[in-house]
């Protein structure tokens, strides 16, 4: 099954914030969109390359922290197919699946010009609202290990859906797969009605303000900037609403109504993502489980944050060479953990790094000082079952309180 095999690489980009002054000269170093939310401080970009079989960090390449996705992309796209054809099997057709931040037009026609490479990646519903109105009924549930358990705990309602078509995209015709995750929708309705009511008490506001008949409260475009900065502010869009402002009685009078439509429209793009691949021999269900699979490398983004294990975070250096040091032994360490992770599971132990970290910090020593001896005597004490696996995982096991290869 194509999906199985290790022809299937996953492609992602992140930032990492830093504390150095506007005046350090780092060329790497850059304000942007920070991941963290963070915009006012400078940024280091990192581009990560991960196998969807055994989720190893195969590629990455630091960049300035004011640069697009889709112009890393391109910057990197030939170390990209390189390190892809390295890791897989000679003649292997290979797959790179990568979000929509990174589909410009020159990126795709890269890939469309290259024998043995193919794509998958997630659409903007916003450039493809016609997807939007296909019906729920012609949407199948996806064979995945997530809607096998939902159906065993009897919540079929839950599970991912998805429809198939075909569609012209980049001036080529293209596989598309629309999916729909109920529990997606669900939790994206609330937070929005949230917001919402948010939004109509900025608006309340706004013409409370506009009866004192005090300027700027007076005009309509100082109105209308307050609600858009609103908008901004809570990730909303900004024709929900309609407004106008007339007088009566000689003073101003603001009237506003919430536009239904725009409103119905922005709801059912709920839990709905677009997928597009020119895949043609590959089934839906495989096509979706690869897409999904990009929480592969998101997930390798969160552990290079983490403070324990890998910890990227926080950046200490500032010039661009130091910076790209610290990065490199934070990969380093990322690979390892991987390489760890595999070893394990191939010793039937399904644990993550951090969780044997975690129990192999708990198996302690201590020095013993016998009768008759000049030096005292480092002793193990006697391991726990689970890290008796893990020390035979990698070859070693504790006789007589001493660390020794197993047989």
């Amino acid at each position: 099954m194509p999906g199985s095999r290790s022809d299937c690489f996953l492609f992602d980009t992140t930032n990492y914030y830093t504390y150095m002054a506007s005046q350090t000269g780092a060329e790497l170093a850059r304000r942007g969109k920070n991941k963290d939310g963070k915009d006012w401080l400078r940024q280091v970009g990192l581009a990560l390359l991960v196998s969807r079989e055994g989720r190893l960090p195969l590629f990455y390449r630091e960049y300035e922290g004011n640069r697009h996705d889709s112009k890393v992309f391109w910057r990197v796209i030939d170390e990209v197919f390189s390190a892809m054809r390295e890791f897989a099997d000679p003649g292997a057709g290979l797959t790179i699946v990568f979000d929509k931040g990174m589909n410009a037009q020159e990126n795709i026609e890269q890939i469309d010009t290259r024998d043995g490479f193919h794509f998958i990646t997630t659409y903007s519903t916003h450039f493809a609202e016609e997807l939007l109105r296909v019906k729920l009924s012609a949407f199948k549930p996806v064979d995945s290990a997530r809607n096998r358990e939902l159906e065993r705990l009897g919540k079929e309602d839950d599970r991912i859906v998805a429809w198939r078509g075909e569609g012209e995209f980049w001036g080529r015709e293209r596989t598309v797969v629309l999916t729909y995750n109920p529990r997606t929708a669900a939790k994206q309705r609330y937070s929005f009605d949230q917001k919402l009511l948010e939004l109509q008490e900025v608006v309340f506001e706004l013409r409370s303000r506009a009866r004192s008949g005090k300027a700027p409260w007076n005009q309509l475009k100082h109105l209308e900037k307050h609600y858009l900065q609103a908008c901004e502010k809570l990730f909303m869009p900004k024709d929900l609403y309609q407004f106008d402002l007339e007088k009566e009685q000689g003073k101003p009078k603001f009237t506003f109504r919430k536009d239904y439509y725009r409103i119905g429209r922005h709801i059912e793009r709920f839990g709905k993502n677009i997928i597009i691949t020119d895949h043609t021999d590959w089934s839906t269900d495989e096509i979706v489980r690869a897409s999904l699979d990009r929480y592969l490398v998101e997930e390798a983004f969160r552990q290079s944050k983490d403070e324990e294990l890998v910890s990227v975070l926080p950046i200490r250096h500032w010039t661009d060479g130091k910076v790209r040091c610290h990065i490199f032994t934070c990969m380093a360490a990322l690979t390892y953990l991987r390489i760890l992770e595999t070893l394990l599971g191939r010793a039937g132990i399904p644990q993550t790094a951090a969780t044997v970290m975690e129990t192999m910090r708990k198996l302690h020593s201590c020095l013993c000082w016998y009768s008759g001896k000049s030096r005292p005597q480092r002793i193990i004490e006697e391991p726990t079952e689970n890290q008796s696996a893990i020390l035979k995982a990698f070859g070693y096991r504790i006789a007589s309180g001493v660390l020794q290869k197993s047989n």
